[in-house]
């Protein structure tokens, strides 16, 4: 093996690898770092050794102890990926010659149900206690998004070309630059209607985004997200408010009444439907109804 520094190092030599050959976040970088202290503190409370003498067996020991402990399986699978490029970069610097990570996979974790609204919270919710400038566009984004269930990167990317009253429809670039018409509801045309009339006023920079500043620049995500956030808090909603969960609410209830998951999923602009099928509510006895329905050798004889 070529020199090596010791190993309390090994961690410092890496950090400086991904923000300078990586060029990864600060954020990431955080991450990174406090996942791999969290294995350390774990190998020395098992008593299982450091980083160079870490084996297979040691890891799995390690990870079964901390899904014991409560750590999910999403956190875990993060983990063992921080600790697999560890290793791959003391493999390259030549300070190891095994990656003990490579074989270990997390628990599974278990796919949470997004957290919703149900239509009397929504209706309360999307109730404007005023008629202010900046509560008609914050009333409007939040319509909009329940309406045609739209992502946040999708609602701040949105130009006022993209939307026809008359049709009440609008063109939404998702992801992958993948195009979609939806329709837009009566409520949120309403609302529409009148945040319209206040974006010309304050559009003093030619800005083609339909949501705007009151200094006539786009929104950013963060500042819908901060928005939404505040009036959650303000209506006395049941839980924080958000973006994606009036996306989820959006999802929710259009199943809910429709049952038509492909439709949802198109709606939604999801690629693979499995994706769509967390939203799914459906109660066994509809269950029971489509089956009869559709299989042939379910269905009840006729009676005489």
């Amino acid at each position: 093996m070529a020199p090596q520094p010791g190993e309390q190092q090994w961690i410092e030599a890496f950090m400086r690898y991904l923000q300078g050959e990586r060029q990864l976040s600060s954020h990431t970088l955080q991450h990174y770092r406090r996942d791999l202290q969290r294995l350390s503190e774990q190998l020395e409370l098992l008593q299982l050794g450091s980083w160079s003498v870490l084996t297979e067996k040691k890891l799995r020991q390690a990870i079964a102890m901390l899904h014991g402990n409560g750590l999910s399986g999403r956190s875990l699978h993060r983990l063992l990926s921080a600790t697999r490029t560890f290793y791959r970069f003391l493999n390259r610097e030549g300070w190891m010659s095994s990656n003990p990570a490579l074989a270990v996979q997390a628990p599974k974790a278990g796919r949470r149900l997004p957290s919703t609204l149900d239509p009397e919270q929504m209706n309360q919710l999307l109730s404007p206690p005023d008629d202010q400038p900046i509560t008609l566009r914050d009333f409007a984004m939040m319509e909009l998004i329940y309406s045609s269930g739209l992502r946040v990167s999708e609602l701040v990317g949105l130009e006022l070309q993209a939307l026809d009253l008359s049709d009440a429809t609008l063109r939404v670039t998702g992801k992958g630059r993948k195009t979609r018409v939806l329709p837009i509801g009566r409520q949120a045309i309403l609302a529409l209607q009148h945040w319209l009339p206040i974006r010309q006023l304050w559009n003093r920079r030619g800005t083609a985004a339909l949501f705007i500043s009151q200094r006539g620049t786009a929104l950013t995500t963060r500042a819908v997200e901060l928005r939404l956030a505040l009036w959650g808090e303000y209506m006395g909603a049941q839980g924080r408010v958000y973006p994606h969960r009036l996306r989820h609410s959006f999802a929710s209830h259009m199943l809910e009444s429709s049952q038509d998951l492909r439709a949802v999923q198109e709606l939604l602009g999801h690629s693979d439907i499995s994706t769509t099928q967390i939203y799914t509510h459906l109660d066994f006895q509809h269950l029971m109804q489509v089956y009869e329905q559709a299989h042939p050798r379910a269905r009840r004889k006729p009676r005489d």
